[in-house]
This record gives C-alpha cells, sequence and structure tokens, in this order.
C-alpha cells in the first residue's frame, strides 16, 4: 500500500518515520560493524590489518603491493552476485522445490533445492565468476580509459583462508560441527514436532505439568547438566558392560564394537546433551505454533478417513512447515555456536569449530597467527548466512504467524 492510500489519521509523522530509521539504522552498524571488520582484516596482510589508520585496513595498500587485489570490475561483480543469491531463493526456491520433488513429499524438494543452491554458490564462486573476470579484465585493459576498471584498487588475499583451512585442516572440525548439529537438529524437530502437536490438542492437566517441567529444566544453567552427564560418559564403559557380558544381549551389542565405548570425547554424548538442553525450547516453541493452526484442519482429515497420525502428516504438517523450519533454525543455531559443553565433553580429535577458534586465538604468537584466528572466525559465519537466506521467507513467516508467540 502507498502513502497515499494510506488514512491521513494513520499515517505516521514525518518526525516519527525519521527518528525510527536513524534507530534503526543506527542498530545495524552497531550490530553488523563488528563482523564486517573483521571479515575486512582477513582478507588483509597482518601489517593492513593491524594498522592504526582505518584507510588502510579498508584498501590494504600494503596488500596491493606485495599480493594484488580487488579491481573496481571485480566488486561489481561480486556485489551483484551476493545480491542474487540473496534474492534467489525467494523467486526461485518454491518452483525449483516442486520439480524436484517429483511425487515426494514437499520437504524432499526442499532438501534437494537447498543442496542445488548451495553447489551452484560454490560452482559460481571458484569456477564461473574466476574466469569471466579474467576474460573481462584481459578485453578491458585493452581499452584506454576504460582499462583502468580492471586495474586493483583494494588489497585482497586468500592466503589466510588457506592456511586455515588446508594447513591447519579446519575442514575436521567444520565436518565435526556438521555432524553434531544435524544430529541435534533431526531429534529436536522430531520430538518436539510429535510432543508439541500433542500438547495443543490437550487441555489436561499432565499436559501443563509437562510444560511447565519442560520450562524449568530449560532455564536450569547449561553447566547443570553438563556436570550431570559428566560422570556416566566418563564411566560409561563400565556402566554399559554388562549388556555387553550378557549372554542375552551380548551378541546383539558386539555386532556394532567388541566392549562397552566409552561415550566421553564421542559427538553422540555432545547430540544427547544439547538436545536436552533444547528440547524444553523447542516444544514450547512448536506447541505455540500448532495452537495457531484450527483444529478444524484435524478433523476435517480424520471425517475423510484419516487417522489421527495420518490428519497430523498429511493435513496439519504442511501448514505447520514455516514453525518448523524456524525452530530448526534455533536448534541448529544452539548444536552450531555452543561453546560450553563441546569444550568439556569433546577431545580435541573430536572438537568443533567453535572451541577450536578459541584455541587459535590462545595459541596465537604473532600477527599472522592473529589474522589466521580471525580468518577462521569469520569462516563459522558462512554457514548461517546461507541457511538464512535458503529459508528466509519460511523464517519470516513462521515469526509473524505465531511460532514464537507464548
Amino acid at each position: 500500500m502507498e502513502m497515499s492510500e494510506i488514512p491521513r489519521a494513520f499515517r505516521q509523522p514525518i518526525s516519527l518515520r525519521l527518528t525510527t530509521g536513524a534507530l534503526l539504522g543506527l542498530w545495524v552498524i552497531v550490530a553488523s560493524f563488528p563482523l564486517l571488520w573483521i571479515a575486512v582484516m582477513s582478507f588483509k596482510l597482518p601489517i593492513d590489518s593491524f594498522a592504526n589508520n582505518p584507510i588502510q585496513v579498508l584498501f590494504g595498500f600494503e596488500t596491493l603491493n606485495e599480493v594484488g587485489g580487488l579491481s573496481t570490475i571485480d566488486i561489481m561483480l561480486w556485489a551483484t552476485f551476493a545480491y542474487y543469491v540473496f534474492k534467489a531463493p525467494s523467486l526461485f526456491g518454491e518452483q525449483l522445490s516442486y520439480h524436484l520433488k517429483g511425487r515426494h513429499p514437499m520437504w524432499v524438494g526442499k532438501v534437494l533445492a537447498t543442496i542445488v543452491f548451495g553447489v551452484a554458490i560454490a560452482l559460481a564462486s571458484f569456477v564461473i565468476i574466476p574466469t569471466a573476470l579474467n576474460i573481462i579484465s584481459s578485453i578491458l585493459g585493452a581499452i584506454p580509459f576504460i582499462g583502468g576498471l580492471a586495474e586493483p584498487v583494494v588489497g585482497f588475499t586468500w592466503q589466510h583462508y588457506e592456511a586455515v583451512w588446508i594447513k591447519n585442516a579446519f575442514y575436521n572440525q567444520f565436518t565435526n560441527s556438521m555432524i553434531v548439529t544435524a544430529g541435534v537438529v533431526l531429534i529436536s524437530l522430531t520430538v518436539g514436532t510429535l510432543a508439541g502437536y500433542a500438547l495443543s490438542r490437550t487441555n489436561s492437566n499432565l499436559a501443563f505439568w509437562l510444560l511447565l517441567i519442560a520450562l524449568v529444566l530449560r532455564a536450569l544453567p547449561h553447566s547443570v547438566l553438563v556436570t550431570g552427564y559428566l560422570p556416566v560418559f566418563i564411566n560409561s564403559s563400565e556402566i554399559f558392560a554388562p549388556l555387553w557380558e550378557s549372554v542375552v544381549t551380548g551378541w546383539f551389542f558386539t555386532l556394532f564394537s567388541e566392549s562397552a565405548p566409552t561415550l566421553y570425547g564421542k559427538p553422540f554424548a555432545i547430540i544427547v546433551v544439547l538436545v536436552a538442553i533444547n528440547q524444553p525450547f523447542t516444544i514450547w516453541m512448536l506447541r505455540s505454533f500448532f495452537q495457531n493452526i484450527p483444529q478444524d484442519l484435524d478433523e476435517a482429515a480424520m471425517v475423510d478417513g484419516c487417522s489421527r497420525f495420518e490428519a497430523f502428516r498429511r493435513a496439519v504438517l504442511p501448514v505447520a512447515w514455516p514453525g518448523i523450519i524456524t525452530a530448526g533454525l534455533f536448534s541448529f543455531l544452539l548444536g552450531y555456536n555452543d561453546f560450553l559443553v563441546t569444550s568439556l565433553l569433546l577431545d580435541a580429535q573430536s572438537q568443533t569449530m567453535v572451541p577450536a577458534i578459541t584455541q587459535y586465538f590462545n595459541r596465537e604468537t604473532t600477527m599472522t597467527d592473529q589474522v589466521e584466528a580471525v580468518a577462521a572466525a569469520v569462516s563459522i559465519t558462512a554457514p548461517l548466512f546461507l541457511l538464512v537466506i535458503v529459508f528466509q521467507k519460511q523464517i519470516v513467516s513462521g515469526l509473524t504467524q505465531g511460532a514464537v508467540k507464548g
């Protein structure tokens, strides 16, 4: 609706609009500045990254002289690519998911569309755009006056990211983070969706007390849960040994390992603890969202011959997709960003990215080590941006339709 179509009585005063815009802009600058600044630092040589002059940090004069950098054409093309990466899911996501799902449920199409989107970004970033920039630069370089657009103007280097991911094998911590996060999201959403739906369709006292207990457990400090689980994980080999030694169950468990395993230091232990921390919040969120879906939808499906579970799967679940995506995002953030649990319960070989970055900063001895630590910190934000970009439509829909109400 345009401003001219809004009744005059409901129009905001220009002073209020300017104040609101100024406060929002200030908040965006304050919130995004640290990430943007360290991102700029990570692509410069140490002498530029830690320069006292902010202009030198931004343009990287020493990096430009020693390594090279980005030209005006490079900046324009990469900025255009970033814009279309952000817009592509909302423009083409639904159609692509529909064509990829075939005869399968819609969520299968969305997963396949996400994979295709990620592969396309990687292919464009590492193959198509660099090739196109080389061709464009060689063509423009031969044209007078315009050739200056192909000359490097901002210092830029990938060497710190190469050191982090290749030399220091940071991909191992990335793989561990993905395993832990995937396990937390899968279990939290499976249990939370079923429990949230069941609790939203009942008014019994038992449901009330279950929700109250869940809220109390969610309010407990994470260190309390870790303290309770730690002795069990450390002594798990002795605790589970009777299952391997029993005549009745021993044959089954020996199929997986010859002796009872020690859970301490294993990703499964972290998944269990993080699910215990996250599950009450997921149940509350999804229950609130299911409560906003009319029960007439369930009843209409059951009148047509569906069982209770079939009505949930066929009629309610497709409508609840935005809320499930929103709950999944919060579960992802918990597993992905956790420091306390992973640092206490994982050994060095199974460590995830967030505790590993802390070790980077603790062991740094030179300015180059410091910039590599900054590059590692910037690296972990990429999956978060990709997740938000792909599911931006569902996240906004889930937040605005009551997924976090209550």
